[in-house]
């Protein structure tokens, strides 16, 4: 049976010991990637913690003044983790309160820094069993602020803090997996499991939302439960559109793209999911699922899923990500074609790719106010003029540009997608120790 934690926790298929063990070897696309890969440096017991190690002389390891935008939750700063890493030196931030985490009778041993992150520091925990002596490993990730606070806050089962006051440091420490992430997924067996989550799931309101705040990167969700989608969805597309103008500036044509999807187009397209009669059923929902939060086990060979930004919601809204340019291996048609084998696309199914075209607008915009600059602003736009002149015209937008659209059959590189194989679509991510 498939089950499903919030960001911090990974989403597990197989069996209940698969936990995170490598969440940070997949770097999306043009995401900033730390150098904390290459550092030489372990981090032993022998080594003496004190205040050189949590880095609170340094200005840079300070809280910056956070973003704040006035209808979202509070926003983490601009710093990245990683940024934090290289002030180090190539020494692990270390702390007691990560020893004190470890299973009862377990001794630390050592800690060293393992893949990269775009937005926290992650390391791989040596410690010997009270038992038989052998090693145990741990993986594990650290952040910094209200910025680690709210990343890593969505599991408190498998988080805490450290002792240290500066910086203020949170940290997730869970059973460390070897794990393949080369490899695409056969479509069959990764959308019937995908679809099967998603049916089993239930949220405890009966409503669309989440109990805490999840993240997508070190982007906060708009989670406040709403009986109705529509409305939830709304909320959660202008909360990463406000971010966005925040991190990216103002782009008039935009903004009034954004406010006629907002209250023209989300109601045309998402309110008839819910009229008539017709029930919606909240399901939960990886919320940020794209080639690179999933591998394979390479012990079990089961599928694990991670890094989630989890939020109960219209289970087609998962398949939004697999639109967007950094998701090279889920946007080849067979995924989606399989997947409503197992899940069929929800009344009126004629508009089901309008609304893969809606929701995937919300992984584009998050994207770009993570990645300042990002060509993916251009193509949400893109993607807001098209629904824009098919469900509600306004003027004082651009018109809709084929050419540029990754799904029109005008874009250049239509064909190259456009299959049913998926030996086509391997990765380009590599698995970095």
């Amino acid at each position: 049976m498939a089950t499903l934690a919030t960001h911090s926790q990974p989403v597990v298929w197989g069996s209940a010991t698969d936990q995170d063990g490598n969440s940070s070897a997949n770097p999306r696309p043009e995401e900033p990637r730390s150098s904390s890969g290459d550092f030489p440096a372990v981090y032993t017991r022998d080594h003496e913690i004190g205040d050189e190690d949590n880095g609170s002389s340094n200005p840079l390891l300070q809280d910056s003044q956070s973003l704040k935008a006035p209808t979202t939750p509070d926003t983490p700063n601009t710093e990245s983790a990683p940024a934090y890493s290289e002030a180090l030196g190539g020494v692990f931030p270390m702390d007691e309160a990560l020893i004190e985490a470890l299973p009862a009778g377990s001794t630390f041993v050592s800690v060293e820094h393992f893949g990269t992150s775009a937005w926290t520091i992650t390391g791989k925990v040596t410690a010997r069993d009270a038992d038989d002596e052998s090693e145990q490993y741990y993986f594990v990730k650290i952040a910094y602020g209200e910025t680690g606070r709210v990343m890593l806050g969505g599991d408190p089962s498998g988080t805490d803090k450290y002792h240290a006051q500066s910086p203020e440091t949170y940290f997730y420490l869970s059973e460390f997996v070897d794990m393949d992430v080369t490899t695409p997924p056969d479509p069959a067996e990764f959308t019937s499991r995908l679809a099967l989550m998603h049916k089993l799931s239930k949220s405890p309101t009966g409503k669309f939302g989440f109990h805490v705040r999840t993240c997508d990167g070190d982007r906060a969700h708009v989670v406040d439960w709403q009986e109705s989608w529509a409305e939830f969805y709304r909320n959660l597309f202008l909360g990463v559109c406000e971010l966005d103008l925040k991190r990216n500036g103002p782009w008039p044509e935009y903004e009034r793209a954004i406010n006629q999807i907002a209250w023209k187009v989300i109601p045309r397209l998402l309110e008839p999911l819910q009229g008539n009669g017709r029930k919606l059923k909240p399901c939960i929902i990886h919320g940020d699922l794209w080639e690179g939060n999933m591998g394979i086990n390479m012990e079990t060979g089961d599928s694990l899923l991670f890094d989630a930004g989890s939020y109960f919601a219209h289970n087609e809204m998962e398949l939004g990500h697999w639109r967007c340019e950094f998701s090279s291996v889920f946007r080849a048609e067979v995924y989606t074609r399989q997947y409503l084998r197992h899940y069929p696309a929800a009344e009126p199914a004629e508009e089901f790719d309008d609304r893969i075209r809606l929701y995937s607008l919300k992984g584009a915009i998050n994207y770009s106010a993570g990645h300042v600059d990002s060509d993916l602003r251009k193509t949400a736009y893109n993607n807001m003029c098209y629904l824009c002149e098919k469900y509600a015209p306004i003027d004082g937008i651009a018109p809709y540009n084929p050419l540029i659209d990754l799904l029109s059959r005008g874009h250049a590189s239509f064909r190259t997608w456009q299959t049913d194989s998926f030996e086509d679509f391997k990765p380009e991510i590599a698995h970095i120790y």
